[in-house]
């Protein structure tokens, strides 16, 4: 359900001036950084959540600014900065400290996912074109949907694979004169990262708090904006 408030927010902000999308992605990368920490359940939350939120603002700032079209550019220079600085974390903590490896690699991993939203906000620039951000939107909205369904992860992946692959071609001969086979592309892609994550959840022991749910479903849903972007670059411009 966060995910699916998080995605309307999202479609909305690109539908308004860009200023109101760089600010809702602020709040995103400050949401998958304060969660993402509580989701692992990894040492120096805090500290992380700083690397993981910061990293993920200047991203969307930087795509809301830079001249057209480099408009995600510098996002690998926000990632690096990122990474870097979740070593320089691990090195202050000093050795023998507990769950170096998956407090490591889990942030570097929340790193990639908070600057990676940046893509919603370069969707929604490129071009002055939003079809792309709502067809991206209706099959990640479907493949949510799916995994809200309290059945094995055997059933729901396959399921929310396929709906949303459905969705996404409907919805770009509605809303839109997308290609076809470019829509069911963007629906398979996006439909199969979600549900990746659901299975994440699953496989986790014990119960999630607050800020770990809002880091879990904020974190899959903004990270596949970059993906949305990209497909929408490459199969239809």
């Amino acid at each position: 359900m966060v995910g699916l408030v998080a995605l309307a927010v999202f479609v909305a902000g690109s539908y308004g001036p860009t200023e109101g999308l760089v600010a809702v992605g602020i709040l995103a990368s400050a949401a998958v950084g304060i969660g993402w920490p509580h989701f692992l359940a990894v040492p120096a939350k805090k500290t992380l959540a700083t690397v993981i939120g910061l990293s993920g603002a200047g991203s969307a700032l930087a795509a809301g600014f830079v001249p057209a079209p480099g408009f995600l550019d510098a996002t690998p220079a926000f990632i690096a900065a990122g990474v870097i600085a979740v070593f320089v974390v691990q090195l202050i903590r000093g050795t023998g400290q507990a769950q170096r490896l998956e407090s490591t690699l889990g942030s570097c991993a929340g790193v990639l996912l908070s600057c990676l939203g940046a893509g919603w906000i370069a969707g929604a620039r490129f071009n002055g074109i939003k079809e792309m951000v709502l067809v991206a939107a209706l099959s990640a909205a479907v493949a949510l949907l799916a995994g809200l369904l309290r059945w094995p992860d055997r059933v729901v992946a396959p399921l929310g694979i396929v709906a949303a692959g459905l969705v996404a071609p409907l919805a770009g001969l509605v809303f839109s004169n997308i290609a076809i086979v470019a829509a069911i592309v963007v629906g398979v892609v996006i439909g199969s990262v979600l549900v990746s994550f659901r299975r994440m959840v699953t496989l986790r022991l014990g119960r999630l708090n607050f800020p770990a749910v809002l880091g879990m479903g904020v974190a899959p849903v903004w990270a596949v904006g970059a993906m949305c972007y990209f497909i929408d670059k490459l199969l239809i411009y």
